[in-house]
């Protein structure tokens, strides 16, 4: 999952529900990362316009749904952008900006109507010899759900599942019966009592996406590893950061938070806020590079105290 985890739980079976939470994950983790060469996806990879691989149903799960939204959103998110991610490869040691060649060529292998399912088997193949998947936009939140399934059976009622700040969900209220407060990150500044604002939710998935988790900056330009699978480059949208808020009652909560914020993130405030609106039982903000705040109105009645540095549209 490339973060920390933290499990929260309260109740009589809470350290049976957070042992079980975090070998699930392990598990997950396990199957989806690209960096296990004996992991599903790298088996898909390896296999990529030769033949079928039959995965885990939850593997296949993932890349289902992520598929069907790279449709919804003509390819604004597509998971075969791994071979992109490689050849950038920020955050590493080897992090450069690519030619302009390259990055052609390497778009050449970028394309969700390439991934193949056969439903009846669980089976994935690529179409194209070179193409390569990455689920880092949706295996957090995918087991941000799996792991709230886990506590439900163990009948928590008030716990706080967190991947790393970008991907969690808020069971019930606190222990002192107060909602979940969560500081949302300021998307230029590090200090880690400075936030851009603080988000209340209970019962709820929440997801942060920005261009400061993983970066560099050359010649005065940030590159982040958000991609623009359009592009083959980090999005250039105007936006830092975003964050949504999903009702616990929508089908895979968590794992849409993940993929929504990079979605977008990609599509940029006006196209982004498009998209949040056709949403149900879905909220959220968009911060821009000029430090301009857009919510919809159900955002702003979970959110409080908005940084000085930004100012938010009425």
């Amino acid at each position: 999952m490339d973060t920390t985890i933290q499990l929260r739980a309260e109740g009589k079976e809470a350290k049976e529900a957070v042992e079980e939470g975090l070998e699930r994950v392990h598990q997950l983790d396990s199957l989806a990362s690209a960096q296990n060469p004996d992991s599903d996806i790298s088996r898909i990879n390896a296999a990529a316009g030769q033949s079928y691989v039959q995965v885990d149903p939850s593997v296949y799960e993932m890349i289902a749904i992520a598929k069907e939204y790279s449709e919804k959103t003509q390819g604004a998110w597509d998971i075969s952008v791994g071979i992109i991610t490689k050849l950038w490869d920020i955050g590493n040691d080897d992090q450069h900006v690519p030619s302009d060649e390259e990055i052609a060529s390497a778009l050449t292998h970028v394309n969700y109507k390439d991934i193949l399912l056969e439903p009846g088997t669980h089976s994935v193949m690529l179409a194209k010899e070179g193409m390569c998947l990455d689920l880092g936009g949706i295996a957090k939140g995918f087991a941000v759900d799996e792991v709230r399934k886990i506590y439900e059976a163990h009948h928590i009622q008030s716990g706080l599942i967190n991947m790393g700040a970008s991907s969690m969900y808020a069971v019930g209220r606190t222990g002192k019966d107060k909602p979940w407060k969560i500081g949302i990150r300021h998307p230029r500044n590090d200090s880690p009592d400075t936030y851009l604002g603080i988000v209340s939710i209970e019962n709820q998935a929440l997801g942060t996406s920005g261009d400061y988790e993983r970066y560099f900056i050359q010649d005065g330009i940030r590159y982040h590893h958000i991609f623009d699978p359009r592009t083959g480059r980090p999005a250039r949208s105007g936006v830092m950061s975003d964050s949504v808020v999903i009702d616990g009652k929508v089908d895979h909560a968590g794992m849409l938070s993940d993929m929504f914020t990079t979605i977008i993130f990609v599509l940029g405030p006006e196209k982004g806020m498009e998209f949040l609106k056709n949403l149900d039982g879905v909220e959220g903000e968009i911060t821009a590079e000029d430090g301009t705040v857009y919510m919809t109105e159900g955002f702003k009645d979970h959110f409080s105290d908005l940084n000085e540095d930004f100012h938010l549209v009425k």
